[in-house]
């Protein structure tokens, strides 16, 4: 019957059934009955067929056969596992043949396109995706060179990864190449190249990434655009002046030169915050366009895309690679200027707008895309402060003085600490009697790397950072020792005052009254030896707490003095309200009292504004020093008119504390 076991000559269709546990058992059984020298001619096993384990016992008696059943057993296993090796084996060699037929199939049907490689380079099997790629059936690219299909000797180093996995030395070697269709069309391919596992040959894959270059493509322009403007943004810029910058260094058919324009709308603020950022945005997108007009007008843009790049708010930035001089860069900024200044039409908003420019050209080589940069920044900078709506070239000699007033600024305070300061003392002479009434107490700065420094060259920067306090309080305090000393030293002449510069700050950031008290406590100076200067537009402007500052100074017998009066406010009738005692004519009226060669004036006017301050003074019961005398016949004048001191190189330049201490030893203290 049809599906039955008859034993060995049982009928075609007829099904076997498969060895089960109970035939294993009789198997076993029957194996462990057997002689022990027939057991070592095992017979072949069935790969699904297991051995039992023995079962465990509690023990047989000493005279039971149990120990020799149990061998017998154990050698029964070891039979059938044999047999399951070599059915295994049997049946993988089976399998890899399959598996060669399925391989050689798939190869053929893949959609990836691949090729099997010998170890030569020479194309040994191409699939038909390979050849519908490259435009040809699969028997032509036999026998073919795999590195001329897709061109990887393009470069040294990717044919030497290549040369390698051919010789074993690289598990894996991949490219991104252009490759270029038959019928005209090119596409971009990664190519693979790895070794085939136990085989002599390599498997050279080719995958057409062309959608995915071009989804990269549009990503890095998003990313690399400004989404107002539709320009270049600062990353793409940078990439660009970066670029540039390397590039001449190979380049010998360039200029070797590099320019920016850099520029900032003026008054961009004024827009967003009244008409609103729509408004704005539009009037940055148009201002782009006639960026863009002014660079290809004048021949400054480039194939590879806009020099023109928006690099953040309103500003924006012109590269101008291979330059032939900053006169190629001035007319730019010239034309740029009178573009921006013609009105903008936006959606009937009629606007008008400057700009502001900074210019910078100079040679690639040595040059950085930071300090190319920081120049332009810097110059734009200028630019504004110049007054706006107008360009400015870069100027190695300003940007020296502004990197030396960066230097200052940031080594200032720690100066005051470390006591790099030093005062000297130049004497306010008697214009009657020539005798030193008193002297001005001038810091100098012994700057380790500039030398020493005057005071204009370092107070402005003091009073911006606020470490004029710190300094002004050292400067007090010093001048008002040096000037106990000298009483100390020289009792038997009248004492000369010292007068020390302050500065607005230092009433308002400082308890300047309390500060002075405890200096003169300190010092022992009396209060009237101490005359305070400040300059003229400070004190006609005091108010609040700068005046009641002044009237206690007043109060405890210091003197008050208005510096360089007659070049501020000058309101006249403001000064009979304030406690000042000496008023300190600027240097600009007496260097007007120049003589030719007859002795005649040719400009009488500040001779009379001399005299009628001098006159108004004296009537308000204040005193009258006048600075910058150089001559002998300024100092004559001077007295004729009623100054009451004078100071000046007519007398002595600022000078060490022991020459002072010479000057006041003298009899009867002629200076």
């Amino acid at each position: 019957m049809s599906g039955t076991s008859e034993g060995p000559g049982q009928a075609p269709g007829t099904i076997r059934p498969p060895v089960t546990e109970r035939h294993t058992d009789r198997i076993s059984g029957a194996l462990a009955e057997r002689p022990a020298e027939r057991a070592g001619n095992p017979l072949p096993e069935h790969p699904r067929e297991r051995p039992e384990r023995p079962r465990e016992q509690n023990g047989p008696p000493p005279d039971s056969p149990a120990p020799r059943r149990a061998s017998l057993a154990g050698r029964a296993a070891e039979l059938l596992e044999g047999l399951r090796a070599e059915q295994s084996a049997r049946y993988a060699v089976g399998r890899t043949a399959s598996e060669l037929r399925d391989y050689r199939a798939a190869f053929n049907a893949a959609h990836l396109a691949m090729a099997i490689v010998d170890r030569e380079g020479v194309v040994v099997a191409a699939n038909d995706a390979l050849a519908e790629l490259l435009g040809t059936d699969p028997a032509s690219l036999h026998d073919q060179d795999a590195a001329d299909l897709v061109d990887l000797a393009a470069d040294n180093r990717g044919w030497h990864a290549y040369r390698e996995v051919l010789r074993g030395a690289r598990n894996r070697f991949r490219c991104t190449r252009r490759l270029k269709h038959p019928d005209g069309q090119s596409l971009w391919a990664e190519v693979t190249v790895a070794p085939v596992p136990d085989s002599s040959s390599v498997l050279l894959s080719i995958a057409d990434i062309s959608d995915r270059r071009e989804l990269q493509a549009r990503l890095r322009h998003l990313q690399m655009h400004d989404p107002v403007t539709r320009l270049p943004n600062r990353t793409l810029f940078f990439e660009r002046l970066t670029s540039a910058l390397e590039a001449s260094a190979y380049d010998d058919h360039g200029t070797g030169r590099i320019g920016i324009c850099y520029l900032d709308l003026d008054g961009f603020k004024a827009v967003n915050d009244t008409l609103g950022h729509r408004v704005g945005d539009r009037l940055l997108s148009a201002v782009a366009g006639r960026l863009t007009e002014c660079a290809d007008q004048s021949g400054y843009a480039r194939s590879g895309g806009h020099l023109v790049a928006r690099l953040g708010g309103d500003e924006f930035a012109v590269l101008v690679e291979d330059s032939t001089g900053t006169e190629q860069l001035a007319e730019l900024a010239r034309s740029v200027l009178h573009a921006l200044q013609q009105p903008f039409d936006l959606a009937g908003q009629r606007l008008s707008v400057s700009a502001s420019i900074g210019v910078v050209e100079r040679a690639s080589a040595g040059t950085t895309a930071t300090g190319l940069m920081q120049a332009a920044d810097t110059t734009l900078y200028w630019a504004k402060a110049d007054g706006k709506a107008r360009w400015t070239l870069f100027d190695p000699e300003r940007n020296a003085h502004r990197m030396t007033r960066q230097a200052l600024s940031s080594t200032l305070r720690p100066a005051v600490e470390r006591g790099e300061f030093t005062l000297e003392y130049q004497p306010l002479v008697g214009m009657a009697d020539g005798v030193v009434h008193g002297v001005e107490a001038l810091v100098r700065w012994n700057h380790p790397q500039f030398g020493t420094l005057p005071p204009n060259r370092f107070i402005g920067i003091a009073e911006e950072d606020g470490s004029v306090v710190q300094l002004g309080q050292w400067v007090l305090r010093t001048a008002c020792r040096q000037a106990r000393r000298w009483q100390v030293e020289h009792p038997d002449v009248p004492p000369v005052f010292v007068s020390v510069n302050v500065a607005v700050r230092q009433v308002w950031d400082s308890d300047l009254v309390a500060d002075v008290a405890e200096i003169l406590a300190e010092t022992q100076l009396p209060p009237d030896l101490l005359q305070l200067e400040l300059t003229e537009s400070a004190v006609m402007g005091s108010a609040g707490r700068p005046l009641q500052a002044l009237q206690a100074l007043s109060d405890m017998g210091v003197h008050i003095a208005i510096d360089d009066f007659g070049t501020g406010y000058s309101n006249l009738a403001y000064l009979s309200r304030l406690p000042v005692s000496v008023l300190k004519l600027d240097g600009s009226f007496v260097r007007g009292f120049q003589y030719d060669e007859g002795g005649a004036h040719p400009n009488p006017a500040d001779e009379t504004i001399v005299e009628a301050l001098v006159q108004l003074a004296h009537r308000l019961g204040l005193t009258v020093t006048a600075e910058c005398v150089e001559s002998t016949e300024q100092a004559d004048r001077l007295a004729r008119i009623g100054c009451d001191t004078g100071q000046g190189w007519l007398y002595s330049r600022a000078v060490t504390p022991d020459r002072i201490a010479k000057m006041i030893a003298r009899s009867p203290q002629q200076v």
